[in-house]
C-alpha cells in the first residue's frame, strides 16, 4: 500500500464541511439503527449535537454517542466531561475519590491553586436523590462520583465545556412545565341562519295551541326560537301572531276584536323597521 493512500486513509473524516454536507449527513445517521434512539428519524437534533460537538472539539460519531437530550436541553455524559477536560492544555489533573460516605473531586487548573468539590450521601438525601428509583438505588457510587466530578469540572472548566450541562445531572431534575396561561380559542364567527320552512312547520304543529292559549306568548316564542341558532323570517313571525286567540271586546255597543299585545308591539316595530 502506497503512503499516500495510507495517509489519505488515516486523515478520513465524515465531519461535514459545509452546511449542505451537514444537512445529508444528518439525515443519513437520522435513518440509521446505530445511533442512539433518541437521534432516530430526528435530523434536527443529530445537526445540533453535532454542533455542539463541533465546537466542543468532538467528531460527529463522538457526539452523537456523548451528547444527549435530556428534558429538550442537549447534554454530556460525565465520561465525555471528564476527557474533555483531561485532554484539555489548561488541566493540570483531576483526581476522584468514593467512599460510603461520599465522593471528593479534586481538580487543578493551571495557574491556579487546587479546587475540591464534595458530593456526600446526607446530600443525596437532602435533595431526595437518595433512594430514588433507577441509578441512584442500583449504583449510589457511581451516582455520588458523577455529581461530585460534574460540580467540580463545570466550575473550573466551564470554557472547556462551553457551559453544557451535564447528563447524569439533568436527569434527576425534574420536566419544566409550561405555565403560560392557556388561552381562550377564539370563538369561530359565522353568519346567522335562517330558519327554514319544514322546521318552522314542525314548531308551530307542536307549540301553536302554547301560543294560541297564552301560555307562551308570540314575543317569547320567537325568542326562544331564535336563542337555538336560528333566525326567524318576518312571514314566520306574522304567523306566529296570527296564533293569538282573538276575544270579543264590547265598546259602545260594537263588538271588537284584539290580539294579543305583543302582535300590536310586533306590527309597530315592524312597520319603524321597514
Amino acid at each position: 500500500m502506497s503512503t499516500a493512500l495510507s495517509e489519505s486513509k488515516a486523515g478520513f473524516s465524515l465531519a461535514p464541511q459545509s452546511i449542505d454536507e451537514a444537512l445529508k449527513f444528518a439525515d443519513m445517521l437520522s435513518k440509521s439503527n446505530l445511533v442512539p434512539k433518541d437521534f432516530i428519524g430526528n435530523a434536527g437534533n443529530i445537526l445540533v449535537a453535532i454542533q455542539w460537538g463541533m465546537e466542543l472539539g468532538l467528531q460527529p460519531m463522538q457526539s452523537m454517542q456523548n451528547i444527549a437530550v435530556i428534558n429538550g436541553r442537549p447534554s454530556l455524559w460525565g465520561d465525555s466531561v471528564i476527557a474533555l477536560v483531561k485532554a484539555s492544555p489548561v488541566c493540570e489533573y483531576v483526581v476522584e475519590e468514593v467512599n460510603d460516605n461520599g465522593a471528593t473531586c479534586k481538580v487543578k487548573r493551571k495557574g491556579e491553586p487546587e479546587q475540591v468539590r464534595y458530593f456526600t450521601v446526607d446530600d443525596a438525601k437532602k435533595a431526595s436523590l437518595w433512594g430514588k428509583q433507577g441509578p441512584w438505588t442500583n449504583y449510589p457510587k457511581r451516582m455520588l462520583q458523577m455529581r461530585a466530578r460534574s460540580w467540580a469540572l463545570r466550575d473550573v472548566f466551564p470554557d472547556v465545556l462551553r457551559g453544557m450541562p451535564i447528563a447524569e445531572e439533568l436527569q434527576d431534575m425534574p420536566s419544566e412545565k409550561d405555565v403560560t396561561p392557556a388561552q381562550e380559542p377564539a370563538s369561530a364567527k359565522t353568519d346567522p341562519v335562517t330558519l327554514d320552512d319544514a322546521t318552522f312547520k314542525t314548531i308551530a304543529d307542536k307549540y301553536r295551541e302554547s301560543v294560541a292559549s297564552g301560555k307562551k306568548t308570540v314575543e317569547g316564542f320567537v325568542a326562544w326560537v331564535e336563542s337555538k341558532g336560528a333566525l326567524m323570517t318576518d312571514s314566520q313571525k306574522e304567523e306566529v301572531a296570527s296564533w293569538t286567540v282573538k276575544k270579543p271586546d264590547v265598546v259602545e255597543g260594537e263588538a271588537k276584536t284584539v290580539t294579543d299585545d305583543f302582535t300590536s308591539a310586533y306590527e309597530q316595530a315592524e312597520s319603524e323597521n321597514s
